[in-house]
């Protein structure tokens, strides 16, 4: 039984990209998953995904890029607010200006760097690098 569907997600994808694939299916699909994707595709990490209707929820076809070096869930979802983005991009990216952290915002889910500038805290879903 899965719990988490988007560390089940998130370490999909990261064993594909290790594996040198060029797409992968995650399943099932959500609307957090999707949101997380799309943020994921506006910076440049994957190329595209594609909600495909099996009868059972659904799933998503990623394609990758093979830019991603690591990615994974944020558990426990720690609250975060506007001013606490250096404290947790330290904890979970590698250096400064590498990578992004994935947050549930009010105005919906963005980068670090948009919310930071937008002055908004939130929830951290996941990071990638």
């Amino acid at each position: 039984m899965m719990m988490d569907t988007l560390a089940n997600a998130m370490a999909t994808i990261y064993n594909n990209e290790v594996k040198g694939h060029r797409e992968c299916v995650v399943y099932p699909a959500s609307k957090l998953i999707a949101r997380v994707l799309n943020v994921m595709k506006q910076s440049g990490y994957i190329e595209d995904f594609e909600f495909v209707n099996d009868g059972r929820g659904g799933k998503i076809v990623v394609k990758l890029h093979g830019r991603i070096n690591k990615c994974g869930a944020i558990k426990p979802r720690f609250s975060v607010k506007k001013d606490e983005y250096v404290k947790w991009e330290q904890q979970f990216l590698p250096s400064r200006d590498v990578g992004i952290l994935i947050i549930s915002t009010p105005q919906g889910v963005m980068n670090h760097r948009e919310a930071q500038s937008r002055g908004l805290g939130g929830v951290l879903l996941a990071y990638v690098y």
